[in-house]
């Protein structure tokens, strides 16, 4: 199922072919590429890196979400990210910038300066976030993580059925952000591989991304280097990016609309070829889609 193109502010971004979105987190401590973007000059290199290899959009981040990352107040979240948006705005790259936040008052910053999603691991936890996305007629994707960044990995993770469980709470919660004005074309889903789950689940919510898809919007599916990876291929993190390529070829066959990663060359081909093979013709002659 190929859902609608998300327009926002004159700019289209269609989902017939898969969408790269490439990572830049201004941390020091995110679990891949922390302490990687000291300066302001060295993201917006990396921005235009990811752009050149094939990333439509670039999702910005100024505080961790790895497991047991401890939380940060708004204003240090806004002196890592607002001066990067402004170089950004300036540089004026063809991509869409997602600000990779929970915090309503670093939206606004980020929406103010140019962001055209908002990218919510917290399905719009901040009750000041639906509004805001509704009144800048902004896109969200919404997130499904089992409790918090520094718990969500703790205690016994048990699902019922991982893949209903996430497809019903993303569900109610893209219900509640339409009723909170946001237009339900500007809502993508993220399943939240590895935030609060194993490895068993994950693989379980790829293999049964249809089930999301059959929701109708677009979903966004983010594996990059991953711990499920690394006890897959008992890899270390910096070494990755084949797997990340892997069980992104996966989720694209399984229907995915946008691939989060860190390192889009390493991927783009890859995605290209599981797209192809997605849509081959069949005996009437016209491309096959997931089952939705």
């Amino acid at each position: 199922m190929t859902p609608p193109p998300l327009c926002i502010g004159g700019a289209r971004l269609a989902f017939d072919r898969p969408v790269l979105m490439g990572v830049i987190n201004v941390t020091p401590d995110s679990f891949s590429d922390g302490g990687a973007y000291p300066g302001v000059e060295r993201a917006v290199a990396q921005a235009q890196a990811l752009v050149a290899a094939g990333a439509q959009i670039l999702d910005i981040g100024g505080e961790s979400t790895r497991p047991g990352a401890e939380g940060i107040d708004a204003a240090t979240e806004l002196e890592r990210v607002v001066p990067l948006l402004e170089a950004l705005a300036q540089a004026a790259l063809p991509a869409w910038i997602s600000i990779d936040t929970s915090k309503a008052e670093v939206a606004a910053a980020a929406l103010e300066r140019g962001a055209r999603l908002v990218n919510d691991v917290t399905a719009l936890a901040d009750p000041a976030m639906a509004a805001l996305i509704a009144r800048h007629h902004a896109a969200v994707i919404l997130m499904h993580m089992r409790g918090e960044p520094r718990s969500m990995q703790a205690g016994d993770l048990h699902y019922d059925d991982v893949v209903a469980d996430v497809c019903t709470f993303l569900a109610e919660a893209a219900g509640r952000a339409v009723a909170a004005g946001i237009a339900r074309d500007a809502i993508l889903l993220d399943p939240g591989i590895g935030f609060g789950k194993t490895t068993a689940h994950n693989l379980q919510l790829t293999a049964g991304l249809a089930k999301l898809v059959g929701l109708g919007m677009p979903v966004v599916y983010g594996p990059s280097r991953k711990r499920f990876l690394g006890e897959i291929t008992g890899r270390p993190v910096a070494d990755r990016d084949r797997a990340t390529a892997a069980i992104c070829c996966a989720a694209v066959l399984a229907g995915a609309h946008i691939l989060r990663v860190h390192d889009v060359a390493a991927v783009a081909d890859a995605i290209e070829v599981a797209a192809a093979l997605r849509d081959v013709g069949g005996a009437d002659g016209q491309p096959a889609r997931p089952a939705s």
